[in-house]
């Protein structure tokens, strides 16, 4: 099944995203990561995009999901699956 990318902001030293990562992976999914540690650029867009200043910030497709506990409450309500298969948060 093909899903919408997966985007996840992190920075190298952040045990939120490599939990976040970690869950993604026990599903079986992939996603790009955008190190905002490397690329200085890349926090000011993540900001412009989310008003968070926090890692990791996590995107379905063009949705944000929000930090590594939003993706757990979005999965704990049943919404991450549905998300994944393009119905929306």
């Amino acid at each position: 099944m093909t899903h919408p990318v997966i985007t996840i902001y992190s920075t190298a030293i952040c045990p939120y995203c490599v939990a976040a990562k970690n869950f993604l992976k026990s599903k079986g999914l992939a996603w790009t990561e955008v190190r905002i540690d490397t690329a200085p650029g890349e926090r000011e867009a993540m900001v412009q995009k989310t008003r968070r200043t926090s890692v990791p910030q996590i995107f379905v497709g063009e949705t944000h999901v929000g930090g590594y506990d939003d993706l757990m409450a979005l999965h704990r309500a049943g919404r991450f699956e549905p998300l994944l298969a393009g119905a929306g948060a």
